[in-house]
């Protein structure tokens, strides 16, 4: 048995921890092989990995890789990956404890279906995050968030006083969060608010990017005699509603429907996507690329 065979060799029974890694690059043959030899002499199995090369020549290439490392290989295992693999493919990465819930926090306005989607899911188990807190610059939903178990925060906007009310957000939310969603908070958000908070930050446009932007997309819709209303969510950045797009989806519709029954449809698919957004995020299958993303 050679030296690195011997270094992969785990102990039996031994615990282990379950890692995910992302990470991009400038494509070149040797990559998987590199990052795969890596986490064999680390002693790690490998339990699912995925990729993705925008073009074979001059491309950007993109990985996603889950693996069990026994816990004895824990310690320096991201400072040894970073000289031994990243700093010589250029990779731009990042390692996440799959065990380690991200910490979510809420901002909503008055429209419930959204909101109540997530906490639905967060009761059950089914999503894969902690949600933290929610905050909202009305306190109707109040009632529902605490009978959940969560702290509500009523921040109002007033006219005039935007930047104090970003302000104490950003003292809400420093520190407890490593994902910020907006479940229809129905406030634009400045750009030194998204620069600031430090963290990622998903919307739920209700209406199917690029078409209809701004308020009110479904007496748009209607007035356009539309076929197809969808719903969009993407990472928000300080360009209005063009942030890189995670997840989309539509529905059919006819020219006998109201503006109230559009209204309806599109909220079951805002909070549809919007949960499979903020899935997707929390399970770290999302890479940003320019205004785009790969999504595993």
């Amino acid at each position: 048995m050679t030296a690195p065979e011997r270094a992969g060799k785990p102990v039996k029974g031994e615990p282990a921890q379950v890692l995910r890694m992302l990470i991009s690059c400038p494509d070149r043959p040797g990559i998987v092989s590199a990052v795969s030899r890596f986490l064999f002499e680390s002693g790690a199995n490998i339990l699912r990995s995925g990729q993705y090369s925008t073009d074979t020549e001059g491309g950007t290439f993109f990985l996603r890789t889950e693996f069990a490392l026994p816990q004895s290989r824990r310690d320096g295992f991201a400072e040894r990956f970073g000289m031994a693999v990243a700093e010589p493919f250029d990779m731009v990465w990042r390692l996440w404890d799959a065990a380690q819930p991200k910490r979510v926090a809420v901002l909503v306005s008055r429209y419930d279906h959204c909101l109540q989607d997530l906490l639905w899911r967060w009761r059950r188990r089914d999503l894969e995050a902690e949600i933290v807190l929610v905050a909202s610059n009305w306190e109707d939903l109040r009632g529902e968030v605490e009978s959940a178990g969560l702290p509500y925060h009523h921040v109002p906007v007033s006219k005039g006083q935007k930047p104090e009310a970003e302000a104490r957000l950003l003292e809400l939310l420093k520190g407890t969060c490593d994902l910020v969603v907006l479940a229809r908070y129905m406030q634009i958000l400045s750009s030194e608010f998204i620069e600031r908070v430090g963290v990622p930050v998903i919307n739920i446009h209700h209406s199917f990017l690029p078409a209809f932007i701004g308020a009110g997309p479904y007496e748009q819709a209607k007035e356009r005699g539309v076929k197809l209303i969808g719903a969009t969510a993407h990472y928000v950045t300080a360009e209005l509603d063009a942030g890189p797009i995670i997840e989309q989806d539509v529905v059919r519709v006819t020219h006998e429907q109201s503006v109230q029954q559009l209204t309806r449809l599109g909220a079951e698919i805002e909070r549809t996507v919007l949960a499979r957004a903020v899935q997707w995020h929390c399970e770290d299958r999302v890479v940003r690329h320019g205004n785009s993303t790969v999504v595993f």
